[in-house]
């Protein structure tokens, strides 16, 4: 129980996988949260996961009284986590045009933004106290303007940004740092459907890396990889006319074939 204690959703595939797989090798214990827990429970075994190393919990982060409950239960098992990380994620596109296509919305919404509040809520409090610790967001570069196609997933990430800030703010002084990370385009399965090219594309184990890297310094925002840090700088300052220009022909993420 001396050992540091990460705190991760979305840990089934991806970034939040890789994430997990960094944080153990530097020693931290995990609790690993999931829809499918049984896969995550199989993938820690399959590395070789001592049993005392990690925990799973089963948890939708839509549903409030599910996310909320696996962190009290989580604190009761595992202790207080030094780092909190709201990684669980939708990225699909959306039809504003299509009636379906605002449930699908909802899903992003519940999951990108009140799941990302769900997860931390249950640490405030102890972190606070404690005087120690870090939440950490995932937004994207995809937040800082709207991309056509994608109004959902955009608009989702443009208020993890601003929800961060909004926290980091209210936590402020109280040895308790918020961490807001702006991934480019990694390599995992939310985007290798995308129909347009990737530029700067990363494996998730070097996402990790330089997420850990950032976690630790307790950096409040950095987009990773630098080179899109470059972009979304660029991108804020393109007069509207010549954004709206530059994305006309984009090619569109693709629609949710099924309700997420």
């Amino acid at each position: 129980m001396t050992s540091p204690l990460v705190f991760i959703t979305g840990a089934s595939s991806g970034i939040g996988q890789a994430l997990a797989a960094r944080f153990h090798r530097a020693g931290y214990r995990l609790a690993l949260v999931a829809r499918r827990a049984a896969e995550v429970q199989a993938w820690a075994r399959a590395q070789g996961y001592a049993a005392d190393t990690f925990a799973v919990y089963a948890a939708d982060v839509r549903d409030i009284d599910a996310i909320t409950g696996v962190g009290r239960a989580c604190i009761a098992a595992q202790g207080v986590p030094d780092v909190v990380i709201a990684n669980a994620g939708i990225s699909v596109g959306i039809d504003s045009a299509i009636l379906d296509d605002l449930e699908v919305m909802r899903a992003i919404y519940e999951t990108n933004n009140l799941g990302m509040a769900a997860t931390f809520q249950p640490f405030i409090a102890p972190m606070r106290a404690r005087r120690s610790g870090a939440f950490v967001g995932l937004a994207s570069v995809a937040g800082i303007r709207g991309l056509p196609g994608h109004g959902a997933y955009c608009s989702s990430k443009a208020a993890v940004i601003s929800y961060c800030e909004s926290l980091r703010g209210e936590l402020r002084d109280s040895g308790v740092k918020v961490v807001t990370l702006g991934p480019g385009y990694v390599d995992t399965p939310l985007t290798r459907g995308n129909p347009y090219s990737m530029p700067f594309l990363m494996q998730a184990d070097d996402f990790a890396n330089k997420a850990f890297d950032a976690i630790e310094r307790g950096t409040s925002y950095r987009f990773i990889p630098w080179q899109m840090g470059v972009v979304a700088k660029l991108m804020r300052l393109l007069p509207n006319a010549l954004y709206d220009k530059l994305v006309a022909g984009r090619g569109r993420k693709p629609r949710a074939t099924a309700r997420p």
